[in-house]
């Protein structure tokens, strides 16, 4: 990575990318999994080298770097996404605050991880647990992220467990995004500077 700038980015970036498959996990039942899989590896992942290796490399991120730069450049309508992002960042800072959530949150990812491990972060007793862990823990904050979709999926346990566990992911990028200086005004004040980075790291 160039600067810190550019790893600032590709936290949101990675915001970005989870939130993205929540919103195709609640309307078609399913996730694009490479893309689901790179965001919820990265909750286990809480000492890597750098923010790129949070994610297993930048490629690994072009879903959400390329949603966030067409955002930021309002060459889409898609609303959604920005709005679930603002919602997650507020919750953020209640999660951030709460030190009995953050160390439930830690516990919990410790006691998953080996099974993470072993059968890879998507697998469907993985996505289980860390959804359960979302559900016993971040959403009893406020305020709660309200996720939209199609009732019939909505209705699924495996569907909710993953969109849980994306939500995770979500606020675990935040976290990120946060600790490397990341604040809501730079998305007014600096989106110009973001839009050059995202030209760096987008193909």
């Amino acid at each position: 990575m160039s600067d810190a700038f550019d790893d600032r980015v590709l936290a949101l970036a990675a915001l970005t990318q989870a939130l993205q498959q929540v919103r195709t996990t609640a309307e078609s039942g399913q996730s694009r999994n490479d893309a689901a899989e790179a965001v919820v590896d990265s909750v286990f992942r809480i000492d890597a080298d750098s923010v790129a290796d949070v994610y297993g490399g930048v490629p690994r991120l072009l879903p959400g770097l390329r949603m966030l730069r067409d955002t930021l450049a309002r060459t889409t309508q898609e609303d959604a996404v920005p709005k679930l992002a603002m919602s997650v960042m507020r919750l953020e800072r209640r999660f951030s605050s709460e030190s009995g959530a953050i160390e439930a949150v830690s516990t919990g990812l410790r006691r998953i991880a080996p099974q993470a491990e072993a059968h890879g972060s998507m697998h469907p007793d993985v996505l289980n647990a860390l959804g359960t862990l979302y559900a016993d823990t971040i959403s009893h904050l406020r305020p709660r992220v309200m996720v939209q979709g199609s009732p019939h999926y909505l209705g699924q346990a495996s569907v909710v467990a993953e969109i849980r566990a994306l939500l995770l992911a979500a606020v675990r990028s935040t976290v990120l995004w946060r600790q490397l200086g990341g604040r809501q005004w730079d998305l007014l004040l600096s989106r110009g500077r973001m839009l050059a980075s995202l030209e760096r790291l987008v193909p």
